[in-house]
């Protein structure tokens, strides 16, 4: 895991504070997600850590039964190839923090994979209905059919 010495300091208090009131789980993405994943009859838990070993990290959606961690990933806060940018201001200090973001991203999805879990990322920008159409598809095999 990315030690906490790692990861970039923000560059001023306003941005700090900007940050940390940065919604963490129930995103207009992630709710999409979730209403359309119940729609289809599963049913998960939100907002845990799939395992013990990844301590504060969480997963937006865990199917626990299926071992499937769901991450609806922010265009800007996790570097999406078709929409991140970056900010005009303090480009050095972005390109790292975004870079630190996905270090820990893959990090994650290697340990959630070594345990025999698999990890799904979905962009923000993704329409919901068809991604929770694949997550449907991917779970239900992993668990032989059940979706409870």
């Amino acid at each position: 895991m990315t030690s906490k010495a790692a990861r970039p300091k923000a560059s001023s208090s306003v941005i700090r504070k900007r940050m940390e009131n940065q919604r963490r789980r129930d995103t207009a993405p992630e709710l999409a997600l979730r209403r359309e994943l119940w729609k289809l009859g599963l049913r998960y838990r939100v907002d845990v850590p799939p395992l013990p070993v990844l301590g504060r990290r969480r997963a937006d959606l865990v199917f626990a039964g299926a071992r499937v961690a769901v991450f609806v990933d922010g265009c800007f806060w996790h570097g999406c190839p078709d929409h991140g940018t970056l900010p005009k201001n303090n480009r050095t200090w972005w390109r790292s923090k975004i870079a630190a973001n996905r270090h820990r991203d893959a990090d994650t999805d290697r340990v959630l994979k070594a345990a025999s879990w698999q990890a799904i990322r979905v962009w923000e920008h993704e329409d919901p209905v068809r991604a929770a159409s694949q997550i449907e598809r991917f779970v239900r095999s992993r668990r032989g059919g059940d979706v409870g």
